[in-house]
């Protein structure tokens, strides 16, 4: 039946805009959510890190493959302002291998920041053949940390032969006001950087900006309203959900606490705020049934083969 209702939106829509000027495939998918509606969003943390090498164009597709509604990666900024998917902004001595095939040293991993290189030079480095110390069933292969806009590409084109709506991009922002200029832009200037490839890519419908730096969410919420904000709360975070939201100056669309932190008040409260509370990062099938049994709208997770 939601197959029947999705192409059947696709020819009404094709044929509504056959006069007008042609729009890209993207542009006749509207959102997932808005069409078919979701009951539980599923996302995958950094693609599926559990499975395959993180915030790689193939942990992304594989992803996909488990029905992911989202997808969830970090963002970080080269020295030629490109904007490439990496958790740190500088190369993780637990998953890189350097241009001669050596391993970089947890000692020497800031040295090698990715703010002072240029895209050609982070391609050189594989993110994707080192053991992971924390994930051993993870599939190993060759891989380099991409582009924002190769990943948008790629997924594009995925759910395009596979014949589905695209997911949404649930992109973090990775900055510190210590590592401001030093390993990122200021919060603006990175913030802009994203959009451009977004906008570009025409995809603000699908975009979700997260970020635990409230500055950064401030930036979108006032230069883009339009775009969804999912304030992301650590554990070690006490203040209330209330506060919280005072100290970020506006009600963002999704509120995201380390999974440890939820409970019924706090989903409670997020329910009376109409906004969507979406925990991270969940690995086990009992702890994804029981918070989804506690009324959660979504989960994130290294492992999305744990929804099955």
């Amino acid at each position: 039946m939601k197959n029947k209702l999705f192409f059947g939106l696709l020819i009404i829509m094709a044929c509504s805009n056959a006069k007008k000027v042609q729009k890209s495939p993207l542009e006749l998918v509207p959102p997932l959510r808005e069409v078919l509606g979701v009951e539980f969003d599923k996302q995958g943390h950094r693609g599926c890190r559990g499975l395959m090498p993180e915030n790689t164009v193939a942990a992304m597709i594989h992803a996909l493959g488990f029905g992911v509604t989202t997808l969830e990666m970090d963002v970080v900024i080269t020295k030629d302002k490109q904007v490439v998917l990496s958790h740190e902004p500088w190369m993780n001595a637990w998953i890189t291998t350097k241009p001669d095939g050596s391993f970089i040293k947890p000692a020497e991993a800031k040295q090698y920041n990715i703010y002072r290189m240029t895209f050609e030079e982070v391609k050189k480095y594989d993110v994707g053949l080192k053991p992971h110390p924390l994930f051993s069933g993870q599939m190993k292969r060759k891989a380099y940390k991409p582009l924002l806009q190769e990943v948008f590409d790629s997924v594009r084109q995925y759910m395009m032969m596979a014949r589905r709506p695209p997911p949404f991009f649930n992109i973090e922002i990775k900055s510190l006001p210590a590592g401001d200029d030093v390993f990122h832009p200021k919060p603006a200037a990175f913030v802009e950087l994203v959009m451009a490839v977004i906008k570009e890519k025409q995809m603000e419908d699908y975009a979700i900006i997260q970020s635990f730096d409230f500055r950064v969410l401030q930036y979108v919420h006032k230069k883009y309203p339009a775009i969804k904000t999912a304030m992301l709360i650590k554990n070690t975070d006490k203040r209330s959900v209330d506060v919280q939201i005072r100290d970020l100056g506006f009600t963002p669309t999704i509120y995201s606490p380390a999974y440890q932190q939820v409970n019924k008040k706090m989903i409670a409260k997020c329910r009376s705020l109409q906004i969507k509370i979406i925990p991270w990062t969940v690995n086990t099938k009992a702890e994804i049934e029981k918070l989804k049994q506690m009324g959660v709208d979504g989960i994130i997770t290294d492992y999305p083969d744990l929804f099955f």
